[in-house]
């Protein structure tokens, strides 16, 4: 009677990108880029509600300021900036506490005012530019340390060099690259688009001051 052997189907590991993101020669660049990806989320959410916030435009603000202007209503008008509190608000309010000086003036305090708005709005920014930077440096550090232990460990095993230990301190390397980049390139998406909604904000704060100044120059009813 002949046995017939089965074939042995060779178990196929599969890749676990958890675990090496956790393993012992990538979790100390793991834990940064993970501290990194936490301030980023927190600095965009924060900042994008702030831009939001900032970059509603009421038309009926302008028009209250007009006809409160023409009316005479001075301190009706410098009641409702204060009672608004945006920084289209805040920059009329300069405007208007201004009133009797050189249009010069006026203007130029608006555009003080409206400058420091954009400093405002702008906090963090440098933060989240820095850190997206780092992020693939972070990576590349990691790729770099874990190559070094992998041929060193190549250079002294002699001839008890297992290939399958080389290949995952290899992998186990590189996907400190990968994570590095991941976090890098979305921390890069985050800051664009926040420079996005911050120019829209400018160029509203810069309509505004020149619909002011126009407001200025036209005859009391």
């Amino acid at each position: 009677m002949i046995l017939l052997q089965a074939d042995v189907v060779p178990h196929e590991e599969k890749l676990n990108l958890l675990s090496l993101l956790f393993d012992r020669g990538s979790i100390w660049i793991t834990i940064p880029l993970l501290i990194i990806s936490a301030i980023i989320v927190y600095i965009f959410i924060e900042r994008y509600m702030t831009i939001n916030k900032a970059a509603k435009d009421d038309v009926n603000f302008m028009n209250n300021i007009r006809d409160n202007i023409h009316n005479g209503r001075l301190d009706s008008a410098l009641a409702l900036c204060k009672a608004t509190n945006t920084p289209i608000s805040r920059m009329i309010e300069k405007g208007l506490s201004r009133l009797g000086k050189p249009l010069s003036d006026i203007n130029e305090a608006i555009s003080n005012v409206g400058q420091l708005e954009v400093a405002r709005l702008e906090k963090g920014m440098s933060t989240v530019s820095t850190l997206s930077s780092i992020a693939p440096m972070l990576g590349f550090l990691g790729t770099v340390a874990g190559m070094i232990v992998a041929f060193h460990d190549m250079a002294t095993s002699g001839n008890n060099l297992e290939i399958g230990d080389l290949a995952s301190g290899i992998y186990t390397a590189l996907i400190t690259t990968a994570s590095g980049l991941v976090v890098g390139i979305v921390g890069y998406i985050c800051y664009n688009m926040l420079v996005a909604k911050i120019n829209h904000v400018v160029f509203l704060l810069e309509a505004k001051a020149s619909e002011f100044m126009d407001l200025l120059h036209e005859p009391v009813k």
